[in-house]
């Protein structure tokens, strides 16, 4: 069955919704029109009762069709609520739509991590890169390295080309500076949405709710690689639980945002990963979840993921001994000043954490206005100046243009360099910024951890 037939036979989409709606399950034209080149199995066995088989079920679908029939559990039209037909895996899928799967519209299998990096497998240059990034940030956080880390970039990727124009600029500014400050790239392709919202370039990465997933792995893995050949370490947002096992293996640190400190699923999650991890504060401004999300994360955890042929599995962890707090303001209030990084101390003492923090410029630190992040920036270098020993790193907002913009309909109207989440500081904004910290920092943080 092709979705062109189906549409031919009804002569609308929303001809094809009301029908199906009509027929006791639910569906919406804008979700015919996500169907592809044939609509899902179960909606191609809906259809066929509906036409009384004029439109046939591609393959299997209906295979077993009379001796569902023959129960007696049917739709309105005598589409087979209890189905047992074979699948592609040679299974029988025992789905009983009348209490299962009622908002589900399809269900698509996606590529392995396996094949994605069989496809793109990462190259021992990019290797090379990410363990020593990893390093790098495990030595500031055990006070190994004297330097502070910080993580800059954009709020969001969504123009490779762009992406790969400000890492090759990142990189010459890296090791301008890296005497004093290792300089960490903002490679977030998942960006979690308060109610709705684009949600990132691996989940959409055509912009136009085309929902293009596996495409949208492929491009993310293979800027990865890309981006680490150029010798650059790596962060990203780990949002999705199952996304790690197609691209952490090119991570160098990881987030986990203010609205998932507190979810038990990526505290679980963050346990395996291996990478360092920053939990932030709520988005209350609460530092509870996120010392409790430390002292959860470093423990071992058992769960249910997927291993690398994509395959439900129960993964056991080790615990991750490198996670540490960022502080991103919450509840309308900062909360990068001396006297909230001091409670924030108090707070990991008595937890008995490693006064690990880092500071998030952006969000609320900022007032969600991107031209005050040097001003954070500068005030979290004084307090290293005057004594503090805990702020081990920054994070930083950060694209090639000042500001953000949002989706065109017409995406040939996006402006070039210019973040369509968040508000960025611009490249020349940055440099300068990242200059003058280490100008203040670089004779005082080798003496900072005698």
């Amino acid at each position: 069955m092709k979705t062109k037939d189906v549409v031919a036979h009804f002569g609308t989409k929303k001809a094809i919704a009301e029908a199906c709606t009509n027929d006791g399950w639910a569906l919406t034209a804008a979700a015919v029109s996500q169907w592809g080149e044939t609509p899902p199995s179960g909606r191609q066995r809906q259809i066929e009762a509906l036409t009384s088989g004029i439109l046939r079920a591609s393959g299997g679908a209906s295979s077993l069709m009379s001796a569902s029939e023959s129960t007696g559990n049917t739709s309105k039209a005598g589409t087979p609520q209890i189905t047992e037909q074979q699948n592609p895996t040679g299974m029988r899928d025992m789905t009983d739509n009348r209490v299962e799967d009622l908002n589900i519209e399809s269900i698509s299998t996606l590529i392995t991590p396996h094949e994605l990096k069989a496809e793109m497998p990462i190259t021992d240059a990019a290797i090379a890169s990410v363990q020593k990034g990893r390093q790098a940030v495990r030595d500031i956080l055990d006070r190994k390295d004297h330097r502070i880390f910080v993580v800059v970039g954009p709020c969001s990727i969504h123009d490779v080309e762009a992406a790969k124009d400000y890492a090759l600029r990142l990189r010459d500014l890296a090791e301008e500076v890296s005497d004093t400050i290792c300089l960490v790239m903002r490679v977030y392709f998942e960006k979690p949405r308060t109610t709705v919202g684009w949600k990132g370039l691996i989940n959409d990465p055509y912009m136009n709710d085309t929902f293009k997933i596996q495409d949208g792995l492929h491009i993310a893995r293979r800027l990865l690689i890309e981006l680490a050949e150029l010798g650059l370490p790596l962060s990203t947002e780990a949002l999705d639980p199952i996304s790690p096992q197609y691209v952490q293996d090119l991570i160098a640190w990881s987030a986990i945002g203010a609205r998932t400190t507190e979810s038990q699923t990526h505290r679980e999650m963050a346990s395996g990963l291996s990478s360092a991890v920053g939990f932030k504060n709520g988005t209350d401004g609460s530092l509870t979840v996120a010392t409790n999300a430390l002292m959860s994360v470093a423990s071992p955890h058992r769960f249910l993921g997927i291993d690398q042929e994509g395959k439900v599995s129960i993964v056991e962890t080790k615990g991750n001994p490198y996670a540490h707090v960022v502080l991103r303001g919450g509840g309308g209030k900062p909360n990068y000043d001396s006297v909230n990084v001091k409670i924030a101390e108090e707070a990991l003492s008595k937890a008995d954490l490693a006064q690990n923090i880092m500071i998030d410029c952006s969000h609320e630190n900022s007032n969600k206005n991107p031209a005050l992040q040097p001003l954070v920036m500068d005030n979290a270098s004084n307090q290293i100046l005057e004594g503090n020993k805990s702020i081990i790193g920054l994070m930083v907002e950060s694209n090639i243009k000042h500001g953000r913009q949002n989706i065109p309909a017409n995406l040939d109207d996006l402006e070039y360099g210019l973040s369509v989440t968040d508000g960025c500081i611009s490249w020349e904004e940055t440099a300068d910024a990242i200059r003058k910290m280490r100008e203040k920092l670089k004779d005082v943080l080798p003496a900072r951890n005698a």
